[in-house]
């Protein structure tokens, strides 16, 4: 039976229906990817900007990553530190007692925990390699282990560490060099142990030789704190230096994500929209092919 639609019009029709089907198909792929393509060649001369931007991106990630890890070792420098400065803060007010009453109930024990508090902060380790060592991290940098081994000690002996210090890559040119050793920390701190070592063992009251020791180890004490504290404040001038160009970072990650994100990403809102009115005219184009399809000319004879 003759039907009133022609071939030609159904091929035409058959083309526009497999171009909405295709609009549909890459609206929702759209939808599953969040991307406006999936390829470069999709985004045209926009695809030499968009390499360049993720090539930055990766190089800042990267400086962000270095940045962190110093960022974590520096914050592991200052507890240590403060822990001795601590330790070394509260000898020295049971020293000025024991000097100022005459009794030293205790001291003797007091100074071998205090050194031993020392000790520990100094061989302290970050993923089992020591923090204060420099390059020599296959030995702990100090080497007494108990108060009686600084007895005739000098203090260039007590350490293993060298001076060689870390350095990473924290920018385009920029290097950050950072690293502290357990001689830079202590070695004012082990003439006033040895000191008191020498003087040992306390009893329950002090000699008058020892009290003469214990003042003049309180001198040296005083040294070695100030010591202490001032590899503090430059560890805490470093610490404000990473945080600085940590910020300098996260802000040109963020950027550059931005500006790869104005290329490559879908505005979702739109995409919806798309959909709607892709599945709106897909299904018309249906209804007009079936109905098309439908027609014939014996409707419409007597």
């Amino acid at each position: 039976m003759t039907r009133v639609a022609t071939v030609t019009m159904q091929q035409t029709l058959s083309s526009a229906i497999q171009r909405s089907q295709q609009n549909l198909a890459t609206s929702q792929l759209q939808l599953a990817t969040e991307k406006k393509v999936n390829d470069y060649a999709g985004l045209g001369l926009d695809a030499v900007r968009t390499l360049s931007a993720k090539s930055m991106l990766s190089q800042q990630e990267t400086y962000k990553s270095n940045i962190g890890r110093v960022s974590t070792t520096l914050s592991l420098y200052q507890a240590n530190l403060e822990a001795v400065d601590g330790s070394m803060s509260d000898l020295r007010e049971e020293l000025y007692s024991a000097v100022g009453t005459g009794n030293s109930p205790g001291l003797q024990d007091i100074i071998s925990e205090a050194f031993a508090s020392l000790r520990t902060a100094l061989n302290a380790q970050e993923a089992g390699t020591p923090l204060f060592a420099g390059s020599q991290t296959s030995d702990t940098p100090f080497l007494p282990e108990t108060l009686e081994d600084t007895v005739g000690l000098d203090a260039a002996d007590a350490f293993t560490n060298d001076d060689v210090r870390l350095s990473t890559r924290a920018g385009d040119g920029l290097d950050v060099q950072y690293g502290i050793g357990a001689s830079d920390i202590a070695s004012g701190l082990i003439p006033a142990f040895r000191a008191l070592a020498e003087a040992g063992p306390f009893g329950e009251t002090l000699t008058d030789e020892q009290t003469k020791a214990i003042n003049d180890a309180l001198g040296l004490l005083d040294t070695g704190i100030a010591q202490v504290r001032s590899v503090n404040a430059a560890n805490g001038r470093k610490q404000a230096q990473v945080e600085t160009l940590s910020s300098r970072a996260d802000d040109r990650v963020t950027l550059l994500t931005q500006s790869i994100g104005e290329i490559e990403d879908a505005d979702l809102g739109q995409v919806a929209i798309d959909i709607s009115q892709r599945q709106t005219i897909l299904q018309a184009s249906y209804s007009v092919f079936t109905q098309l399809n439908a027609m014939s000319l014996v409707n419409y004879l007597d």
